[in-house]
């Protein structure tokens, strides 16, 4: 019996000796265990940008806001807080901003008659608005709150690369701003990085003579000063800016942006306003936009449609204008609407 399990085991010895030679050597082949990656550090969330607009009801208003909806979309983190000067939101504002796809905070509060006389500041209660929600958004947060704050009204051109140079703004950052002050443009003079003067057109002697376009405010700032906001008594035109700043920050501490204060982003372009009778009456009328009143709202370029039998004279009258006020005519196009 113990030769017969001795042969049998004797038989299969080899074969199990092969099956260890054969696992060994699979074992071999193999691929040496990966390390465990580690998680990609993650990149810290880009600071929220907060556009106060204040806005109020004109025929060119919707072109205006649209103009800025359509920038403001291409800015990533952007909050729009659009404030109109009404005592009720209108049925314009309230459709266009459910359309315009982007987050927005839409507000409202009148302006007050006995402010509404020429020569007063304006959008000064829409402003404070804004900056009311904005403390009341943010006054349960812990600090630090990372944010940035400007004041986009809605007659201003944006290139999409001033937000990112205010994105980084630790207390105050200012740049230039073109087409404003009666100049090309405005801008602080900067020596050495730090903000030393202005290069403006009207009353240098401003504390910060600046336009409300050319400057943004870290949250914080805004946060840490609960009772800066834009002033009535005794503010003037021109002066609601430096009366602002002077609350919150001194010249010494501004920072400049735009390659220190030397590349235009932002431009108070303005939509050209259209008279009362053009809006009831035919384009082709001569009181109303034709050719004839180029030299008051068709003075850089545009598109005039007038009817065949009223082109002689037209001309006639736009030659007369033009010539007589110095107009500088870019662009005329004229289509003839028969």
């Amino acid at each position: 019996m113990k030769s017969l399990l001795l042969s049998r085991f004797l038989l299969l010895l080899p074969w199990g000796l092969i099956v260890i030679l054969l696992l060994d050597t699979d074992s071999s082949r193999a691929p040496p265990a990966r390390p465990l990656q580690q998680a990609a550090p993650r990149r810290p969330a880009l600071p929220p940008i907060y556009a106060i607009t204040p806005t109020y009801s004109r025929p060119v208003q919707k072109a205006e806001l649209t103009r800025l909806a359509n920038t403001f979309r291409q800015v990533a983190r952007l909050h729009w807080v659009l404030v109109e000067d009404a005592a009720r939101r209108s049925e314009l504002v309230s459709r266009f901003v459910a359309r315009a796809g982007l987050p927005c905070t839409h507000l409202h509060v009148p302006t007050p008659r006995r402010y509404k006389r020429p020569g007063l500041p304006r959008a000064t209660e829409q402003r404070n608005a804004g900056l009311a929600w904005l403390r009341q958004r943010h006054q349960q947060l812990p600090p630090p709150q990372p944010g940035v704050l400007f004041f986009a009204d809605d007659d201003n051109t944006y290139s999409l690369e001033l937000f990112e140079e205010m994105r980084t703004t630790r207390k105050v950052s200012v740049w230039p701003v073109g087409l404003v002050g009666g100049r090309r443009y405005e801008r602080p003079v900067v020596e050495n990085g730090k903000v030393v003067g202005w290069y403006t057109g009207w009353r240098a002697d401003r504390p910060f003579a600046i336009d409300m376009a050319g400057f943004a405010v870290s949250l914080q700032v805004i946060l840490s000063n609960p009772k800066a906001v834009f002033k009535r008594r005794g503010s003037q035109p021109g002066m609601q800016e430096s009366d602002f700043l002077k609350q919150i920050t001194t010249v010494e501490e501004l920072e400049p942006k735009a390659d220190n204060c030397t590349k235009v982003l932002v431009w108070h372009t303005r939509t050209e306003k259209l008279c009362a009778e053009s809006l009831t009456r035919r384009a082709s009328c001569p009181s109303c936009h034709c050719i004839g009143g180029l030299a008051k709202a068709h003075h850089i370029a545009g598109t005039i449609e007038i009817h065949a039998s009223h082109l002689l004279i037209h001309l006639r009258n736009a030659h007369t204008i033009l010539v007589s006020t110095g107009v500088r005519a870019h662009k005329l196009f004229i289509s003839l609407k028969q």
